[in-house]
């Protein structure tokens, strides 16, 4: 027998084999191609917001001053705040908490302590409670949304985030609108929790609403596992579909961010410290959010 016979009669094997290799690898290129696409899908699916909400065009163009242009003795939240801010031409984002006996005031913490230098909580105080306080030592009081609304009228839209407790998220969503429309002011309304914006969803789908958020896993801001991972990563849209995300500036690199514009979902940032991020945030035809250039970072409470 030959010894050169061998190799020769191995070779149609060896071609065979390579052709199941190709067969293998372009099988497992359409496979990783489908669960890519698949996956693709799924993240639309879940992260996609309501495209063309009315009124948007409204809103656009302008700048809005965080909690009013407060500063220089100045308190945040505060109607002198909001007058300097509709005097010089600016929209507004303020804070809206239901007192304990249904008012809508206007402040940002949950707690007293900081704004007012007392304790206790805001949802557990009356309205003739809360007036009574003064903000940061100063003479300003804490206002009510329908105080703020009338300096805004025939001028610039107001950025309204609803920051809910214990009690019903729809009732404060209910109160806030239905204050709202009795003034001639564009607006739209945005929160942390989705309930509300779930509610508005439902009930009135005529008001732009935004989902806030922003990197929990880097600014935990005391909320559990899953909300970090939720809300970082815009899960909750599934639910409340958004017609805008608002959205920590730093933290606007997200993949959930950056694939919801993508897809066309318009954006708002906060809170942004220079012109710089300004102009940068105009640039990305994202709503600029503002304060003064030289304070403290901004914290989610």
């Amino acid at each position: 027998m030959d010894l050169f016979e061998k190799p020769a009669a191995a070779a149609p094997q060896a071609e065979v084999s390579m052709f199941e290799m190709l067969l293998i690898l372009a099988a497992a290129a359409a496979a990783a191609a489908a669960l890519a696409g698949l996956g693709y899908l799924l993240l639309w699916l879940l992260l996609h917001g309501r495209r063309n909400g009315p009124g948007w065009e409204r809103l656009d163009g302008f700048r809005y001053a965080h909690r009013g242009l407060h500063g220089c003795g100045v308190p945040e939240n505060s109607l002198a705040a909001f007058h300097r801010a509709a005097e010089a031409g600016y929209g507004a984002e303020l804070d809206v908490r239901l007192t304990k006996d249904g008012r809508l005031a206007v402040i940002h913490d949950a707690t007293l302590d900081r704004v007012c230098g007392v304790s206790g909580r805001a949802a557990e105080l009356t309205a003739a409670a809360l007036s009574a306080l003064r903000l940061e030592g100063t003479e300003e009081r804490i206002p009510f949304l329908e105080e703020v609304a009338p300096l805004f009228a025939g001028r610039a839209p107001l950025i309204v985030e609803l920051k809910t407790d214990w009690r019903s998220a729809g009732d404060l969503a209910r109160r806030t609108v239905e204050c709202l429309d009795r003034f001639s002011i564009d607006y739209c309304v945005e929160s942390f929790d989705p309930r509300p914006l779930l509610w508005l969803r439902r009930r009135r789908p005529d008001v732009l609403r935004g989902q806030l958020s922003q990197n929990f896993h880097r600014h935990p801001s005391g909320q559990g596992l899953w909300n970090r991972l939720a809300l970082t990563n815009l899960f909750y849209n599934v639910f409340t579909r958004p017609d805008f995300v608002a959205y920590r500036f730093e933290d606007r690199g997200q993949p959930a961010v950056r694939l919801c514009r993508r897809w066309g979902m318009r954006t708002a940032y906060w809170t942004l410290r220079s012109w710089t991020e300004v102009v940068l945030a105009e640039q990305e035809r994202a709503l600029p959010i503002f304060e003064t250039l030289d304070g403290p970072k901004e914290e989610t409470h």
